[in-house]
Order: structure tokens, then C-alpha cells, then sequence
């Protein structure tokens, strides 16, 4: 019953968003933040329509769980900014939610509200180096600061094709940016790696990479919610510094 009641929450804020303007973005006014977060989401042609809905709902219901309010409250500034998008072939990126500074249940709601209400847009497969240096550059150009900065990558394949994936993680993590991985195992059984390693295995030893560095695994499309919100609350609530270890600078 609650989670139905949390559905029809949902739904009712992707319906507001499509009929009144957009949630307000804040970067000017974003002052004391203690994380960026890129949100890179996989919207190649491995992700069906259901697993796409699945997805969004997912990222929605996750980041305004109160839960991951209480997390970034906790934070010493009790705020980060938030940036979703959605990625698929090397020439395919997309901004589906521009940054947003969520500091209380009422932004994280407005975020959720407008990740429900976008448009699908990536196309192709599958250039996980490429989404991270597009979610790179987009931090770069952003103008807002923090003292800690995360790319939260998700996807159900392996990389596939773009930039040497290797050289864009250590391009990313020389910029004091940590890169996590959530590893889906989609229907038809988890997609291989090089070599027909595991996914996950891939990408960890491929994709993730700074300091505090981890990979999620959503077992099944029923563990998707579980492993999202398990994954932003500890991306948020860690107060470790991002990018390379501190022996190494």
C-alpha cells in the first residue's frame, strides 16, 4: 500500500511538471555545496521500453526518498547538485534534467518530477567513455563548486565502442572526480564484458575509478530501486575526498 501510494505520488508530480513550467534551477544560489553528481544513465538500445520506464522511476523514486534527503541535510553544507543524463552511442548523450541544487524534500521532488516528465532521447550503443567524458565536461563547465564530485554511471552492457574508455577514466579522475558503476542485470541474464568476463567485474575493472570507488549490482529489474537508493545514499553520505588518493597527489 505505501509503495502504491508512493507511485501515485510520483505520478501526480510528473503531471504538475508537464503542465506548469519546469522546477526551477538554482547554480547562481549554490553556495556550500558538498557534492557534484552526475547521474549517467543508460538509454542505449539494450534498454528496452519497460526497463527504461523501470529506470526513471527508479532514479525518481530514489532521489527524493527521504532517505537521501536526511543524506545530504547531513552533509556540512546540506546541499549538492544534481545533474541526470541519459547516454547510448558515442555521438549520443543528452541532458535530461540540467543541474538542480537540492537541498530539502520539496527540490529532491521537483527533480524526481522532471525526470518522470522528460523525453527519451539516447540512441545506439554503447560508449560508457564517452558518457563519462561528456558528464565530465559538463561538471567542468557547470560553474559550481564542491569539495567532492561523482559520476554515478548505470547500465545493463559493456563498452562498446568511442573514446579509449581507459584514458577518459584517468582524464576523469585527474580532475578530482570519482567514478561509480551500477551494473544491471537485465532480463534476458547480465550482458558480458571483454573477454565474456561478468559485467560487473568489467566494470570494475574498466569503468570505476577514484577514491571510494564502487560498483552496485541490481540482480534483476525488481532490485533496481534497492540498489539505486543504496548507491546515492552512500555516494552522498561518504565525506571522503573524489578523484585520486590523497598518497597519490
Amino acid at each position: 500500500m505505501i509503495r502504491f501510494a508512493r507511485r501515485t505520488f510520483l505520478a501526480l508530480l510528473a503531471l504538475i511538471c508537464l503542465l506548469a513550467a519546469p522546477p526551477a534551477i538554482t547554480p547562481a544560489r549554490a553556495d556550500n555545496l558538498d557534492l557534484l553528481l552526475v547521474l549517467a544513465a543508460d538509454g542505449s538500445g539494450s534498454i528496452d521500453e519497460d526497463e527504461f520506464k523501470l529506470q526513471r522511476e527508479g532514479y525518481a523514486a530514489a532521489i527524493s526518498d527521504p532517505r537521501v534527503v536526511q543524506a545530504i541535510q547531513s552533509g556540512y553544507g546540506g546541499a549538492i547538485a544534481v545533474a541526470l543524463i541519459e547516454w547510448g552511442a558515442p555521438t549520443s548523450q543528452h541532458i535530461i534534467v540540467e543541474w538542480t541544487v537540492i537541498r530539502d524534500q520539496a527540490s529532491a521532488d521537483g527533480f524526481a518530477a522532471a525526470i518522470l516528465a522528460a523525453p527519451r532521447k539516447a540512441f545506439g550503443y554503447n560508449s560508457i567513455s564517452n558518457a563519462i567524458a561528456y558528464s565530465a565536461t559538463l561538471m567542468r563547465e557547470s560553474g559550481l563548486k564542491a569539495p567532492r564530485k561523482v559520476i554515478d554511471v548505470s547500465g545493463d552492457g559493456p563498452q562498446i565502442g568511442g573514446m579509449p574508455l581507459e584514458r577518459i577514466r584517468n582524464e576523469a579522475i585527474d580532475e578530482d572526480i570519482t567514478i561509480n558503476a551500477l551494473a544491471i542485470n537485465n532480463k534476458d541474464g547480465m550482458l558480458r564484458g571483454p573477454g565474456g568476463m561478468p559485467l560487473d567485474e568489467h566494470y570494475r575493472r574498466d569503468v570505476i575509478g577514484g577514491f571510494g570507488a564502487f560498483v552496485e549490482v541490481a540482480e534483476n529489474r525488481a532490485d533496481l530501486n534497492r540498489a539505486l537508493l543504496k548507491k546515492l545514499i552512500r555516494e552522498i553520505a561518504d565525506a571522503r575526498p573524489t578523484g585520486r588518493a590523497l598518497a597519490e597527489r
